[in-house]
């Protein structure tokens, strides 16, 4: 398959840990060329041979305007994607970087600039989107509430018991309680910010960094139509956290937010629905627990501690979060 890019006799081959969705390795070339081979395999719609290749249009129009993304390399036949064994594969050069640490004030800034100017080219380059108001459905409580009746009795009965499973029980129980507090706090289907595309998967391990500055911005597998600064909102949920409690350092998130803004053009309002529905998203979800107990896949496991306490402390302090995002 790699002869169909032109690569011969690679040095090596290795598989990666990156992704979840997908698979991936990383290729040294014999001509000292180096690569990442991308075998994807998730086929939820955005896996099919025409998505990937919109994709990878959209991908090199974003490097084409200067921002930092890395368009794939073209086979032989002059395509981007190839089909080998009823599996699809995209070859990207490799990019020498790590996902960032602990950002500055001006590297908050720069983030939120960054995400900012890729959702502002997206509206330029991409097809306009027709429905942007909606109606963009929420999480319903009285299935949460189930949801969590499920996940509970799947802790109990994990064998061999983990401290995991206890923590699970324990954040399980609390969210009732704060269901039962915030019912009636549901936005409604109608209040979403203005839909647009979006990258879709904006976290610290989608991108690639040297010291402060960014360098690649990867895995568009996700890229679609959202409520726009509900990506924004979330980006920042994951970048400014502390690694254990979860609490948000406001004062990068309020430098990163005054940003995106300003680079985005999304207004202080159209931020604050985004802030209400992704918190409202955060209290009623448990996509790690159903990894573990449903699909006995461990993998989200570690993501998990932080986020279950982020909530909590996020419902007791949502004026001051609310605050850094739209003043």
């Amino acid at each position: 398959m790699l002869e169909r890019f032109g690569i011969d006799g690679p040095v090596r081959m290795q598989r990666t840990a990156h992704g979840l969705l997908n698979r991936v390795w990383q290729v040294d070339a014999a001509d000292g060329r180096r690569f990442v081979l991308k075998q994807y395999l998730d086929d939820a719609g955005h896996a099919s041979s025409g998505a990937l290749t919109a994709q990878h249009r959209t991908i090199a129009a974003l490097a084409a305007s200067g921002l930092p993304t890395v368009p794939p390399a073209a086979a032989e036949d002059g395509r981007t994607l190839v089909l080998q064994r009823g599996r699809r594969y995209a070859l990207f050069p490799f990019v020498d970087g790590a996902p960032p640490g602990s950002l500055s004030l001006p590297a908050a800034a720069g983030l939120g600039t960054l995400l900012g100017s890729i959702h502002a080219e997206l509206r330029r380059i991409q097809p306009p989107v027709l429905d942007a108001c909606g109606p963009w459905p929420t999480a319903d409580p009285e299935q949460t509430r189930i949801t969590i009746t499920t996940l509970l009795g799947a802790a109990r009965a994990r064998t061999p018991r983990e401290p995991f499973d206890a923590l699970a029980e324990q954040r399980l129980r609390e969210r009732l309680v704060l269901l039962d507090a915030y019912a009636g706090r549901r936005p409604g289907p109608r209040s979403a910010p203005p839909a647009g595309w979006v990258h879709g998967d904006f976290h610290p391990l989608n991108l690639l960094y040297r010291g402060e500055r960014p360098v690649a911005v990867l895995d568009w597998d996700r890229l679609g139509v959202k409520p726009v600064t509900d990506e924004a909102v979330r980006a920042a949920t994951q970048f400014f956290c502390a690694p254990v409690s979860g609490v948000l350092d406001l004062a990068r998130l309020r430098a990163y937010a005054r940003a995106y803004r300003a680079a985005s053009g999304h207004t202080a309002e159209q931020m604050a629905a985004g802030v209400h529905r992704v918190w409202w998203e955060r209290l009623n979800d448990f996509w790690m627990l159903r990894w573990r107990y449903a699909r006995r896949d461990d993998r989200a496991n570690e993501l998990f501690p932080a986020a279950a306490a982020q909530i909590v402390w996020w419902c007791e302090e949502y004026q001051q979060v609310l605050d850094a995002y739209v003043n």
